[in-house]
C-alpha cells in the first residue's frame, strides 16, 4: 500500500502494483479500500475516484488545513488514510471482512453492431484474423466488469475484453464521436457517453444514455458493475432511442 500526493488537492492510494494478472482480485481490493475510505468521512475530502489499482482522494486544501490545526496538509491526510486502512492503528492491513462485499450489479447494454455504427469493425477483424461477424459474436458474448469511470463523465472502462479482440488505438483520433458509441482501445472496451473526441476503434452503438446530470447518481454504470452486451437490430436501436 502506497500513499502519494497528486498535485496540491489530491492524493493517490496505490492498492496494487498490477492489474492484468489478477483483475478480479485487484478490483475487489480497490473497491474494499474505496468503501473503507468513503465510510471514514475524513474532513475535507470532496471526491473519490477508484481505478484499476488505486483510489484517488480529492480534497479541499483550506478545509483540510482547518481540520488539521495547521499541520502539513498531506502528512495529516496520509496519517488519517493510513489509520483508516490499518487495524487498530498498529500498521497491519485491515482485514477484508471489515467490509461486506456487495453483490455486483449486472447491467445489460443493448448494442447495434450495424456497419453504420461500426466504422472500425473491419480493422478489428483484420487484426484478430477473424470475420466481422465473429467480432460481433465474440464481443457481445463476453462478461465485462467496470474497472473505473473516467475520461469524460460516465465513460466506463470495461475489463474482460477477449484477448483476440484487443486492437491498438487509432493512430489519428477522431475529432467527434457520437454518444453511445462502443469502442475497443487496446485490451479494453468502453462506451462514449457524450459527444467527444476519441481514438478507440468503433464497432457499435447503444441507444442507452450513460450520463444524465439530472439523475442521482448521474452515471448509469459504477465501478464493480458487471456488464453484458446484447446485440440488437437497427430497428430495435431506433425504437429504444425514441424511448430514451
Amino acid at each position: 500500500m502506497e500513499i502519494i500526493p497528486l498535485g496540491d488537492s489530491a492524493l493517490v492510494v496505490r492498492v496494487r502494483q498490477g492489474f492484468e494478472h489478477a483483475p478480479e482480485q485487484a478490483l475487489d481490493e480497490v473497491l474494499r479500500v474505496f468503501q473503507l475510505l468513503r465510510r471514514a468521512a475524513i474532513p475535507g475530502i470532496t471526491e473519490f475516484a477508484p481505478a484499476y489499482t488505486s483510489v484517488v482522494l480529492f480534497y479541499d486544501p483550506i478545509a483540510v488545513s482547518k481540520a488539521s490545526a495547521k499541520a502539513e496538509v498531506f502528512d495529516w491526510l496520509k496519517a488519517h488514510v493510513q489509520a483508516c486502512l490499518d487495524r487498530k492503528g498498529d500498521g497491519a492491513p485491515a482485514p477484508a471482512v471489515r467490509i461486506k462485499r456487495k453483490a455486483s450489479r449486472v447491467i445489460e447494454i443493448p448494442v447495434c453492431y450495424d456497419r453504420e455504427f461500426a466504422p472500425d469493425v473491419d480493422v478489428v477483424a483484420k487484426h484478430a484474423q477473424i470475420s466481422t461477424q465473429e467480432v460481433v459474436d465474440c464481443h457481445s458474448s463476453a462478461d465485462y466488469r467496470v474497472a473505473c469511470i473516467g475520461f469524460v463523465p460516465g465513460f466506463p472502462f470495461l475489463a474482460g475484453l477477449p484477448k483476440r479482440l484487443a486492437t491498438p488505438r487509432r493512430d489519428i483520433p477522431r475529432k467527434e464521436i457520437p454518444p453511445g458509441s462502443v469502442g475497443i482501445g487496446g485490451a479494453q472496451t468502453g462506451i462514449y457517453p457524450l459527444r467527444s473526441p476519441g481514438g478507440w476503434n468503433l464497432i457499435g452503438r447503444t441507444p442507452l444514455r450513460l450520463f444524465d446530470p439530472s439523475n442521482d447518481p448521474p452515471t448509469l454504470l459504477c465501478p464493480g458493475d458487471r456488464v453484458h452486451f446484447r446485440a440488437i437490430t437497427r430497428e430495435e436501436f431506433e425504437c429504444q432511442s425514441v424511448k430514451a
